[in-house]
């Protein structure tokens, strides 16, 4: 009997190396691996639903949930997650120096509706004291002119969110002062020039975000993987042998950096590293599946709701397939 072929369109992640060179097989598929940056993913995802199953940002696949009929379900993998303490970039000469310098300011996002802005509103919000609404957001390319959002958003009156011109970009707006700060997944070229223009809000980032997650236990997810509705509707084994596949392949990921023969990547004290993160957060730091990811992904939802996103506040259960949300026993 044949297998079902199904796209896949993802990065090249570590924790997903092994499905992209089929190392490792879903149970009953034929995985056609199509490896892209996760902009052109999300893009050709959202707007014209290309790939059979995808990685995509959690925010915009919280905002598919409303629209009827919803078009993806998702299973609760993570192939991107990130503290984001370190992607809020100010200018210098704006007179933020502490994050609550912050409200009445002019902020960049590439997207009103992007993951990483919305942790970074919400973590801004809840630990910080800047409310959402004590800004005005500018939304464009970061590097490119005339990015758009990619979903059509309804927000709230007291959200002003405005469009930057279509010759203008958001790390130039910044290195010009014409905003004061972004909120972004990527590093602005303004930052890499290193001429002190623009500079981190939180220089000293990686202490801010150890104890950001000693306080709420939380590790950011950015990304999960969706599969198209109809393709799930039809074949609904579709979800969990996705999932015993990429948790498969995860599985090799944890392996290779608990190796201490040979280093599996080009860090030259990543067993240190790894030792270092495994006390901080476990020996499952990263780790996939609904229960254990449930107060993340409702701290996610709350902020997606509070922000003007989402319609009501949805349950960490309403975003997954239900098949996996357990497995069999012996």
């Amino acid at each position: 009997m044949s297998k079902l072929k199904l796209a896949f369109g993802c990065w090249n992640y570590d924790r997903t190396r092994a499905l992209m060179d089929g190392t490792v097989q879903p149970d009953g598929i034929d995985l056609n691996y199509l490896n892209m940056p996760v902009e052109e993913t999300f893009f050709r995802m959202l707007r014209n639903r290309e790939f059979d199953a995808a990685e995509m940002s959690l925010s915009s696949y919280t905002i598919s949930c409303f629209k009827e009929p919803r078009p993806f379900i998702a299973i609760p993998v993570f192939p991107s997650r990130f503290f984001r303490h370190s992607c809020i970039y100010v200018n210098a000469d704006s007179g933020i120096r502490t994050p609550h310098d912050l409200i009445g300011k002019r902020i960049g996002n590439p997207e009103y509706q992007m993951t990483a802005p919305v942790w970074i509103r919400g973590i801004l919000s809840d630990h910080y004291g800047v409310p959402v609404d004590s800004v005005t957001y500018y939304t464009g390319g970061e590097e490119e002119p005339n990015r758009s959002e990619k979903l059509k958003l309804d927000l709230p009156g007291n959200i002003r969110v405005q469009q930057i011109g279509p010759d203008k970009t958001l790390s130039q707006m910044l290195h010009d002062g014409e905003i004061d700060a972004l909120y972004t997944a990527r590093m602005p070229s303004s930052y890499l020039k290193g001429d002190g223009k623009v500079k981190r809000l939180f220089e000293d980032y990686v202490d801010v975000e150890r104890a950001y997650f000693r306080d709420t236990g939380i590790f950011p997810i950015m990304h999960t993987v969706v599969v198209r509705r109809e393709i799930y509707e039809a074949n609904r084994w579709v979800a969990q042998s996705l999932y015993k596949a990429l948790a498969d392949s995860q599985r090799r990921t944890y392996e290779d950096l608990n190796e201490t023969a040979a280093l599996k990547a080009m860090l030259p004290w990543l067993n240190a590293h790894v030792e270092e993160v495994r006390k901080e957060m476990g020996a499952d730091f990263w780790p996939y599946g609904l229960q254990k990811n449930r107060d993340t992904l409702a701290v996610f939802l709350r902020y997606s709701y509070e922000q003007g996103l989402s319609k009501r506040l949805l349950s960490p259960e309403e975003l997954f397939a239900p098949e996996t949300f357990e497995s069999f026993k012996i």
